[in-house]
């Protein structure tokens, strides 16, 4: 799988558009925050699509799930932090709610593709190390 047949599963092109809406989002947000909490949840909204290609480039599936998994880590991380913002008043609940439930659909999509890149029939283990 190259790099241009990422862009062809769903959960990166999900991720991507998640992405985008975060970042309008976050547009309204008070400007002392730039460097804050607007900086931190652009890079955990970021880091959803980026791992997944990171993970797919990797040489075995077990690679390819565990950058997968910091995908999942960092929707969570999003998740949470855009409840931050909604409780510091930054945005209200209305403008947020339609992400987080992006966000739990992502985290489904995604913990299904780690499911299957564990259970890859292919997937090497490592050998367990003896004493010599």
């Amino acid at each position: 799988m190259g790099p241009s047949s990422v862009q062809n599963l769903e959960i990166w092109k999900e991720g991507i558009q998640l992405v985008k809406e975060i970042y309008r989002l976050t547009r309204t947000w008070p400007k002392e925050e730039a460097y804050g909490l607007t900086a931190q949840v652009r890079r955990a909204a970021i880091s959803i699509p980026a791992n997944i290609p990171e993970g797919v480039g990797r040489a075995s599936p077990g690679d390819t799930a565990r950058f997968v998994q910091m995908a999942l880590g960092s929707a969570y991380e999003l998740d949470t932090l855009l409840e931050i913002a909604r409780e510091l008043g930054f945005s209200t609940a209305d403008e947020i709610a339609p992400l987080q439930t992006k966000i739990v659909q992502q985290c489904r999509q995604v913990s299904s593709f780690i499911r299957y890149q564990e259970n890859h029939p292919n997937l090497k283990k490592p050998k367990p190390r003896g004493r010599t």
